[in-house]
């Protein structure tokens, strides 16, 4: 009996350490979202099949949600106040590796490559993506406290209709477009109201497109993956 308790206890403490360094894998001053926002709800695009690219995004090893400390504790008040309301965020994309950003450029710069254009730039050329600011070398994403999301129902789990999908380029998710029916220009103004009253500002031509104003590392860009 004595030999399996011992054993357990040498267990519980291996499981402990073992975490315990996962967690010590990220760079000072970043977190793991969904331990600080533990009800959040999480759609990472770039994991998946389903973004402009077509395939999963190189640098995103594992779906999980990582931004810098800061960001994260402004993002659990937009959080709170949207839950007394019945609502709260869902999350498309956090931290971007700049290897992610690379692949990104990579693929812009191949023309011939439109396999998902009718899905997220049908009214773009997508030469143009880099002139018309979709598509950029470096991304604040990269910085840790800039963060892609939407709002969703609590009680449906299905996200508000903010007028156009994320990731679709052109002027219909643009912050200013106003040919939007009045539920979705609600939703829109609810979105940009509540993450400005918690200091993020917004990007003009992408509604779900936030940064932290006074972010930890302004002139930092990252390369760690997302794991």
């Amino acid at each position: 009996m004595k030999s399996i308790i011992t054993h357990s206890i040498c267990c519980i403490i291996a499981v402990f350490f073992i975490h315990k360094s996962t967690a010590q894998e990220l760079p000072k001053g970043f977190v793991y979202v969904d331990e600080v926002i533990p009800n959040i709800h999480l759609d990472l695009r770039y994991t998946s099949y389903n973004n402009f690219v077509g395939l999963p995004i190189k640098g995103y090893e594992k779906a999980c949600c990582i931004l810098s400390s800061e960001a994260t504790e402004a993002l659990k008040k937009v959080q709170l106040a949207l839950n007394k309301k019945g609502l709260g965020l869902l999350i498309y994309d956090s931290y971007r590796p700049q290897q992610a950003v690379n692949h990104f450029m990579e693929w812009a710069r191949n023309t011939n490559d439109t396999l998902m254009k009718q899905h997220f730039y049908p009214n773009v050329k997508k030469k143009n993506l880099f002139k018309k600011q979709y598509i950029a070398t470096r991304s604040g994403h990269s910085r840790g406290s800039t963060i892609d999301l939407t709002i969703v129902d609590l009680k449906t789990g299905i996200s508000l209709d903010m007028g156009s999908p994320f990731d679709f380029f052109g002027p219909e998710s643009w912050v200013s477009n106003t040919n939007l029916t009045t539920d979705q220009i609600a939703n829109r103004q609810l979105l940009q109201k509540t993450m400005k009253q918690f200091n993020f500002r917004n990007y003009p031509k992408e509604w779900w497109h936030f940064t932290l104003r006074w972010e930890p590392f302004p002139k930092t860009y990252f390369d760690f993956p997302v794991h």
